[in-house]
């Protein structure tokens, strides 16, 4: 019985301490990535470049531009290239910018080429999306004694039984 609880403490140490040792090895940019909705936004302003990139097209003669002089087709995809990196930066209102990169991009489908040919659309919908359900994780529990006896609502005692 003493062996095995002696193994079982042994295997428990080596497994936080490899637990603190990817935590340490993970470099700033990794923490950070992690605790944003880093894709959402991302696929949001990449949805703002390209629309932005349709509306700029010359096809010979042809110009191929809609809106009001062409004004939301500058407005619209700057509004999503904002909404993305605002999403990244402050991940505290990730519901909202995503709800707005949403709406923004369902509207570019009739203020821009069609949504950028609706590849601009699909990338800023999925990427709203995105943003909208992400989830910070958890910060991780220490797995100490402490934190086992408050988690188990028990207590540790000197002897082992």
């Amino acid at each position: 019985m003493l062996l095995t609880e002696t193994r079982r403490r042994h295997t428990r140490s080596r497994a936080t301490e490899s637990r603190a040792a990817d935590r340490a090895a993970e470099g700033g940019f990794v923490r950070w990535y992690r605790g944003r909705p880093a894709l959402g936004g991302l696929l949001t302003i990449l949805a703002g470049v390209e629309i932005f990139l349709s509306s700029q097209l010359d096809l010979g003669n042809i110009r191929v531009q809609l809106g009001i002089e062409g004004m939301q087709a500058t407005v619209i995809p700057i509004a999503l290239v904002l909404v993305g990196v605002l999403a990244m930066l402050m991940p505290a209102h990730h519901i909202f910018y995503g709800v707005i990169g949403l709406a923004v991009s369902v509207y570019a489908v009739i203020g821009v080429n069609l949504g950028g040919f609706v590849l601009g659309t699909l990338l800023g919908c999925v990427g709203g999306i995105l943003v909208v359900a992400w989830m910070p994780r958890p910060a991780p529990v220490e797995d100490t004694d402490a934190g086992r006896a408050e988690r188990t609502g028990t207590e540790r005692t000197g002897t082992d039984a």
